[in-house]
C-alpha cells in the first residue's frame, strides 16, 4: 500500500512538473512576444484569477527579466502558479503607473503587497482673483480656481513653473495687499507689482491667458517665445539660461501628455477604437468608470465588411444589456453611428451620447490620448498575432502577384535618406515571415554620393556593398527585394544584381500612387487598398524610410557637434570627443580659458592658447561664411547647395543644447 501511494505520489510530480514547465514555456513565449513600449501587465493562474499586476517603461525587456538569471523564490512562485500573462500598453511610463495603481485597487492580487493611492498626484492652481497667482497643489478646492493636471511627473511640474516665473512677470506672494514700495521681485524683474498699481488688471491676466492656452495645447506662440528666448540665450552665449529654458519646454512636452488613466471626469464612458490589417481586425475598448482606466477589453475577428461597417458591426456584438452601456461612448470615426444610435434606443430603450473623438470636442486631448491608446492596443494585438501565425496570406498573395518562383519568406527593403546631398544614408531593413527581423537591419554611409544627390547612384552602392559581403561570407539570400522608389531606383539595383550574377527578385514601391514597379517594366502594378500583398510591401516600405531618415538625422547631430572641432589643427577624433563632450560648441570653446583647455586635453598651457587661438580664427571663419551663405540664399539663383550650407549652420547653432549623440542601436554595414 506505502508502495502504491508513493508511485502515485511520483506520478503526480511528474504530471505536476511537466505542466510546470509547459506552462513556463508558454510564459516565456508570450515575454519575448511583447512590445517594447510602457504598460501594465498581468500574470493570471490556471483559473484565470490575476495574481500579480506590474508596469513597466519597456514591457518586452521587464517580462524576460522573469526567466533570467537566478530569481528569488518570491518570482519563482509566482512563475510556478501562473499560467498566463496579459499586457496593456500605454502612452507613457506615468499612464501605465497610475493604470496599475487602479488595477491592483481592482483585483487585489495575491503578490501584489503595497499598494499606491493615485489620488495625491500634484496640479497646477491658477487662483481666482484679479491678479492671479500659479503654483502647486495636492487639493481640489471648489473655489473657482482653475486647475490643469493631474501630473504624477512633480519635478516636471516644478521645472515648468520655475520656467513660467522666468518667462511672465507674475506675483510670488501668497496674500495679496496693495502696498506703497515693490517688493524684491518687482527689481529682480520677475514682477510687474500689481500691489502697486504698476500694471492694469487686463494686461496682468493676458500672460495668464497665454499659460492657460500653452496648458491646453494651444499655446503655440507661448511655446515659440520660450523657444526664441531660449536661442536668443545660446547665441549670447548664456547657456546657463537657455539650458532653464530648454528644460521648461521638455517639462511642458511631459506634461501635455495628459494622463488619461485618471482624471477629474468621474463620468463612466467608454473608448473604441480598431485596427486592421487585412481580413484580421482587432476591438479594443477602454473602460472608464468612476474617472479611473479599469481595464481593457481586446477582441480579434476576421471581417469582411468595409471599414465603414466595422464599428457598428461591433457595437452591435459588444452590448448586450442596458447595464453594459455607460452615459458616454467615445469612437473614432462616424461611419454607421446613426444607425447603431438608433438600434440602443430600440433595443435597450437607453440613449447614450456616441461622440466622435476629434478636436471639437471639450478635453480634446485627454479624450484623443485615450483613442489613441486604444488603437495602439488595438494594433499591439494584430501584431502579435501576425508574429504568432507570420503574415502568409500576405506572403502568398505577392507570390503569385510577383511571379515569384517561392514564398517571399526573407524580404529586404532599401531607401535613401539625405539632407541637400549632405550625410547621405542607406537603410537596410529585414522581414521574415511577414515580420520585423531588426537584428538584421543595417545602415550604409555612402561615400560616392557624398555632397551631390544622386539616388540612383545612391541605391547603386548601398545594394552592390550589401550583396557582394553576402557573397563573400556565404550567407543566405532575400527572396525579394523591396525598393523605396520607382523604375529608375528598381533598374539601377537590377543592374548591381546582374553584374554579381544574382538572380534576386526586385520590385519598387513608389509613395505617390502607391504603384509596384518591376524591372524595364513599361507599367506598373496597382493593387486594390484592401490587399494583403499591398499592406505588406507598405509595412517593408515605411520601415525603411522611418529607419533611414532617423539615421540621417543622428549623423547629422554627431556630425555638427563634432566635426566642427576636427577643423582646428592639431585635434584629432579623439581630443574632439573629448571637446564635444566638455564644451558643446566651438563658442563655449573660444570662451574658455587656457588652464580650463590645458586640463581638459592634457597639454601644457602654451598649447592650450594656440588650439583656444585656432578655434577663434576657426569661428571667425564660419561665420564669415554664415553671413555669406544668408545673403546669397535672399538674392536671385540661389542654389539646393546653398541652401543647404546654411541649414548645417543652422543646425549647428541648435546643436549647442543637444546631449552627446548615444550609441547606434544597429550595426554599420
Amino acid at each position: 500500500m506505502r508502495k502504491l501511494q508513493k508511485q502515485m505520489e511520483l506520478h503526480f510530480f511528474l504530471i505536476y512538473n511537466y505542466f510546470c514547465d509547459m506552462y513556463r514555456e508558454i510564459l516565456h513565449e508570450t515575454a519575448l512576444k511583447a512590445p517594447s513600449s510602457s504598460g501594465v501587465y498581468m500574470w493570471k493562474n490556471p483559473q484565470d484569477t490575476v495574481i500579480y499586476v506590474g508596469k513597466a517603461k519597456n514591457l518586452k525587456n521587464r517580462l524576460t527579466s522573469y526567466f533570467s538569471g537566478k530569481k528569488d523564490i518570491k518570482t519563482r512562485l509566482l512563475i510556478s502558479n501562473a499560467k498566463s500573462i496579459e499586457y496593456i500598453t500605454t502612452a507613457n511610463e506615468y499612464e501605465a503607473f497610475l493604470l496599475e495603481n487602479n488595477l491592483i485597487k481592482k483585483y487585489s492580487p495575491k503578490y501584489n503587497i503595497n499598494l499606491k493611492d493615485g489620488k495625491s498626484y500634484p496640479v497646477l492652481r491658477i487662483t481666482r482673483e484679479d491678479f492671479p497667482r500659479l503654483f502647486k497643489t495636492r487639493n481640489i478646492l471648489h473655489d473657482g480656481s482653475t486647475y490643469f493636471g493631474p501630473y504624477p511627473d512633480a519635478s516636471a511640474l516644478d521645472t515648468f513653473i520655475d520656467t513660467l516665473y522666468q518667462i511672465y512677470p507674475l506675483r510670488h506672494c501668497k496674500k495679496f495687499t496693495m502696498r506703497e514700495t515693490p517688493c524684491l521681485y518687482y527689481h529682480m524683474g520677475q514682477c510687474k507689482a500689481p500691489c502697486c498699481g504698476k500694471i492694469s488688471k487686463e494686461s496682468y491676466n493676458e500672460f495668464f491667458g497665454e499659460i492657460c492656452d500653452l496648458l491646453k495645447e494651444n499655446g503655440s506662440k507661448t511655446t515659440e517665445k520660450l523657444t526664441a528666448k531660449m536661442k536668443e540665450a545660446a547665441e549670447q552665449l548664456n547657456f546657463e539660461k537657455a539650458a532653464r529654458l530648454r528644460d521648461g519646454l521638455r517639462a511642458l512636452m511631459v506634461m501635455q501628455n495628459q494622463n488619461i488613466v485618471e482624471s477629474f471626469d468621474s463620468e463612466d464612458r467608454d473608448y473604441l477604437a480598431w485596427y486592421r490589417e487585412g481580413e484580421l481586425v482587432s476591438f479594443t475598448v477602454l473602460k472608464i468608470r468612476n474617472g479611473k482606466l479599469l481595464g481593457r477589453d481586446n477582441y480579434r475577428v476576421q471581417s469582411m465588411n468595409e471599414n465603414e461597417e466595422l464599428l457598428a458591426e461591433f457595437m452591435s456584438a459588444y452590448y448586450n444589456s442596458r447595464e453594459e452601456i455607460p452615459p458616454k461612448i467615445f469612437v473614432p470615426t462616424e461611419d454607421g453611428l446613426n444607425i447603431i444610435s438608433e438600434w440602443i434606443k430600440n433595443q435597450f430603450n437607453s440613449d447614450p451620447q456616441i461622440i466622435l473623438a476629434n478636436d471639437d470636442i471639450e478635453n480634446a486631448p485627454r479624450h484623443k490620448a485615450a483613442m489613441n491608446m486604444a488603437t495602439e492596443n488595438a494594433k499591439e494585438d494584430i501584431i502579435r498575432r501576425l508574429r504568432e501565425r507570420g503574415d502568409i496570406p500576405a506572403l502568398e498573395e505577392l507570390k503569385e502577384i510577383l511571379g515569384l518562383a517561392k514564398l517571399p519568406v526573407r524580404i529586404e527593403g532599401f531607401d535613401i535618406a539625405h539632407i541637400g546631398g549632405k550625410f547621405p544614408v542607406a537603410s537596410l531593413i529585414s522581414f521574415f515571415n511577414g515580420n520585423p527581423d531588426k537584428k538584421n537591419y543595417r545602415y550604409f554611409r555612402l561615400k560616392t554620393t557624398d555632397g551631390y544627390i544622386d539616388d540612383f547612384q545612391s541605391m547603386r552602392e548601398a545594394t552592390s556593398r550589401r550583396y557582394t559581403r553576402l557573397l563573400n561570407e556565404q550567407s543566405d539570400l532575400p527572396d525579394l527585394i523591396l525598393i523605396d522608389g520607382g523604375i529608375g531606383q528598381v533598374n539601377a539595383v537590377d543592374q548591381v544584381l546582374k553584374s554579381l550574377n544574382l538572380d534576386i527578385p526586385v520590385a519598387g514601391l513608389a509613395k505617390r500612387d502607391e504603384e509596384i514597379w518591376r524591372p524595364y517594366a513599361e507599367k506598373p502594378l496597382c493593387l486594390p487598398k484592401r490587399s494583403d500583398a499591398l499592406r505588406l510591401l507598405q509595412r517593408v516600405r515605411d520601415e525603411t524610410h522611418r529607419f533611414a531618415t532617423s539615421r540621417n538625422q543622428r549623423l547629422r547631430t554627431k556630425e555638427n557637434t563634432v566635426s566642427v572641432f576636427l577643423e582646428i589643427p592639431g585635434i584629432g577624433e579623439k581630443r574632439a570627443r573629448t571637446l564635444t563632450k566638455t564644451f558643446t560648441t566651438l563658442e563655449n570653446m573660444c570662451a574658455a580659458d587656457e588652464s580650463t583647455v590645458a586640463q581638459t586635453l592634457h597639454v601644457r598651457a602654451d598649447e592650450a592658447t594656440e588650439i583656444i587661438l585656432a578655434a577663434k580664427r576657426l569661428l571667425e571663419k564660419r561665420n564669415a561664411r554664415k553671413e555669406e551663405q544668408m545673403r546669397s540664399l535672399k538674392s536671385a539663383g540661389t542654389t539646393w547647395q546653398k541652401a543647404a550650407d546654411a541649414q548645417y549652420i543652422d543646425d549647428l547653432a541648435n546643436a549647442a543644447l543637444l546631449a552627446a549623440e548615444e550609441e547606434p542601436e544597429f550595426g554599420k554595414g
